[in-house]
C-alpha cells in the first residue's frame, strides 16, 4: 500500500507528494491525546497527554504495553538504547524510565520551559522547545546545557535522530525538517502527513510522524531524488521592452537584446514568439540562446516596442542535498571551472575585503555544500536590502553593508568563486500577487555548483531571514512565480551584467530616450479533457 499526501503550508505553497516505499498503513493512535513518538529499536513508543500513558506499540497499532507517565502531562519521548525518557510540561522535568519494571531511574529539570519533545543522539538528550523557539542538547546526567540553536520554526512538536540529523516536526507550517545538530541549519523539508503534527520517530529506516488531528501514525520515505518538482503554473508570460527616442536629435542605431527562455528544472517552456520577429538568433558565452534586434535612423518622436510572448508551465522546485554526499571541489568539471570561477570586474575577488570576509565567513571548511552555506550565512548577516540603483562591486557592496538583489548576487558569487565552487547568476520575471500580476522589478538570484548534484538555485538575499525554516526555504528550493530568462556567468557580450533584456544606442545631437521593460503574467485554463 503506497500513501501520499498533499499538505497546504502557511508559507504559502503547495508541498509535494511523498511515499512510503515500505508496507505500512496508517497506524491507529493508542490514545485521544497523543504527544510525543519514539522507536525502542523494535517497536514504537507513544505518550498520551490525556489517559497519562505510555504505550509501546507495533506497527499494526496493537499495544505490547502500557505504562503510566510520571507526571500528569507527557510530552516528548526518546530511547537510549535501553531505557526510555519522558518529559513533562507540567512538572517541566525530564525522566528515564525503566520499561520492564516500570519504574523512574532518574528526575532531572529541564533547562527549557516547555520540553515538548526529546531525541537522544546515542550519548545525550536533545530538547526541543515551544516556547523558548530553541533547540538545546543536554547531559542526561544533570540537564546541563551543552549546545543550542534556534528551532526551525515557532512550534516544534517532534523531535528524531537518524544516527546524523535530527528531524523536527512543526505544526505550524505543517512541515519536517532534516537539521544540522551542529550549527541548527534546515538542510532539506518536506509535508507533514497531516495537519497536527505530534510526534516523529525514525525506525527501521523510516520516518514516522503521528498526527493528534487524524489520530494515526504514518511512515514517510525520506527522499533520496536529486529534486522533485510540484505546484505546477501554467502562464502566458507577455514580456515588453520600449523605447521611445523624445528628441530632438536621432537615434542613429539601436540593439535590443532579449534571452529566450529554455526548459530548465523549473520551467517547461511550450512557445516563445516575438513581435515584430528578431533580426538573428544570438549564442553568448554561456550557450544562452539570445534574440538580437537592430533598427536604424530613430527620429524624434519615435516609438521601439518588441513584445516576448512565452507559454510556459511553472513549477515550484525542491532539490534534496545530503552534505556528506555532494562531491569535493577536485570533482568539479574543468570546463565548469573554466567557465564559471573567472574573477570579473564585478567580482574582484583578490580584494583583500573579500578574503578577509572569506577567513570569517569560512574558516577551514572543505565541504563545497557548508562552504556555500556559510557564505550565505555571512552574507545575510553583513548585509540589508536596499534598492537605490547602480550595480556595484562585490567589496564596495560588503563595505557598505546594503544591497539590491543583484549586489547581493555579485557578493555570494564572488565569495563562493574565490573559494573555487562555480557560481553563476539567473534572472527571471516575477508573479507578484496575484495570479494575474504585473512585473518590473524582475529578480536575480544565484545557482551555486555541487559535484554530484548540479547547480542548485540560492537566494543569497534571503540569509538575513528570521528562522533557520525561512532560511531553508531559499537554499536549494525555487517557488513557482519566477519564469526565468537569463543565466549567465557575468560580462554577456549581449547582456553585458543586466538580464531578461539589455539595450544599447548611438545618437547624434541632443536625444532624450526613455527605456521601459516590464512583465505581465496570465493565468491560462487547461482544458478539459475529453
Amino acid at each position: 500500500m503506497r500513501i501520499f499526501f498533499t499538505i497546504l503550508s502557511t508559507l504559502g505553497l503547495i508541498l509535494p507528494n511523498f511515499a512510503s516505499e515500505k508496507p505500512f498503513a496508517p497506524i491507529p493512535m493508542p490514545g485521544p491525546f497523543p504527544r510525543g513518538l519514539t522507536s525502542d529499536g523494535k517497536y514504537l513508543w507513544v505518550s498520551d497527554w490525556k489517559k497519562d500513558m505510555l504505550f509501546q506499540i507495533n506497527t499494526d497499532g496493537k499495544v505490547l504495553k502500557s505504562i503510566p507517565s510520571p507526571g500528569y502531562n507527557p510530552a516528548g519521548l526518546a530511547w537510549d538504547g535501553k531505557f526510555l525518557w519522558n518529559s513533562d510540561l507540567s512538572e517541566r522535568k525530564i525522566y528515564q524510565i525503566d520499561t520492564e519494571k516500570g519504574i523512574v531511574l532518574k528526575s532531572i529539570d529541564s533547562p527549557t520551559p516547555s520540553p515538548d519533545a526529546l531525541a537522544w543522539d546515542g550519548k545525550y538528550l536533545w530538547v526541543a522547545d515551544s516556547r523558548a523557539d530553541e533547540i538545546q542538547k543536554i547531559s542526561p546526567s544533570d540537564g546541563t546545557t551543552l549546545h543550542s540553536f534556534k528551532s526551525p520554526a515557532s512550534d516544534p512538536t517532534g523531535l528524531a535522530f537518524d544516527g546524523k540529523y535530527l528531524w523536527v516536526t512543526d505544526r505550524i507550517r505543517d512541515t519536517i525538517y532534516m537539521v544540522s545538530p551542529e550549527t541548527g541549519d534546515v538542510i532539506m523539508f518536506f509535508p507533514s502527513p497531516g495537519p497536527y503534527p505530534v510526534g516523529i520517530a525514525y525506525h527501521e529506516n523510516e520516518l514516522f510522524v503521528g498526527d493528534y488531528q487524524e489520530g494515526k501514525i504514518f511512515a514517510l520515505k525520506i527522499p533520496d531524488e536529486k529534486m522533485i518538482r510540484t505546484n505546477e503554473r501554467y502562464a502566458d508570460i507577455i514580456y515588453t521592452q520600449e523605447f521611445k527616442n523624445l528628441g530632438p536629435g536621432d537615434v542613429e542605431d539601436l540593439d535590443v537584446f532579449i534571452p529566450i527562455p529554455e526548459t530548465k528544472d523549473s520551467q517547461i517552456i511550450e512557445s516563445v514568439n516575438f513581435e515584430p520577429k528578431p533580426k538573428e538568433i544570438l549564442t553568448d558565452k554561456d550557450g544562452m540562446k539570445v534574440a538580437h534586434f537592430n533598427f536604424k535612423s530613430l527620429k524624434f518622436s519615435s516609438n521601439i516596442e518588441i513584445v516576448m510572448n512565452v507559454r510556459a508551465k511553472i513549477y515550484e522546485v525542491y532539490y534534496f542535498i545530503r552534505p556528506e554526499s555532494v562531491g569535493s571541489i577536485d570533482e568539479i568539471p574543468k570546463e565548469i571551472k573554466d567557465r564559471y570561477l573567472i574573477n570579473d570586474e564585478k567580482f574582484d575577488y583578490e580584494n583583500p575585503v573579500i578574503k578577509n570576509a572569506l577567513k570569517e565567513a569560512v574558516g577551514d571548511e572543505k565541504n563545497p555544500y557548508w562552504i556555500a552555506r556559510k557564505i550565505f550565512k555571512y552574507v545575510g548577516e553583513k548585509l540589508y536590502y536596499e534598492l537605490a540603483g547602480g550595480w556595484d562591486t562585490a567589496p564596495t557592496v560588503l563595505k557598505r553593508g546594503s544591497g539590491s538583489c543583484s549586489e547581493y548576487t555579485f557578493v555570494y558569487m564572488s565569495m563562493c568563486r574565490a573559494m573555487g565552487i562555480p557560481t553563476r547568476y539567473v534572472g527571471a520575471i516575477v508573479v507578484r500577487g496575484d495570479d494575474a500580476s504585473y512585473d518590473d522589478v524582475f529578480h536575480r538570484w544565484v545557482e551555486v555548483y555541487f559535484p554530484k548534484y548540479g547547480w542548485i538555485p540560492v537566494d543569497s538575499q534571503a540569509g538575513d531571514r528570521p528562522t533557520p525554516a525561512e532560511q531553508g526555504f531559499y537554499f536549494g528550493h525555487l517557488s513557482n512565480r519566477f519564469l526565468i530568462t537569463t543565466y549567465s556567468g557575468g560580462g554577456s557580450p549581449y547582456l553585458e551584467w543586466t538580464y531578461n533584456s539589455n539595450v544599447k544606442w548611438t545618437f547624434k545631437g541632443k536625444a532624450k530616450v526613455i527605456v521601459e521593460n516590464y512583465g505581465e503574467w496570465k493565468p491560462v485554463k487547461k482544458s478539459r479533457e475529453k
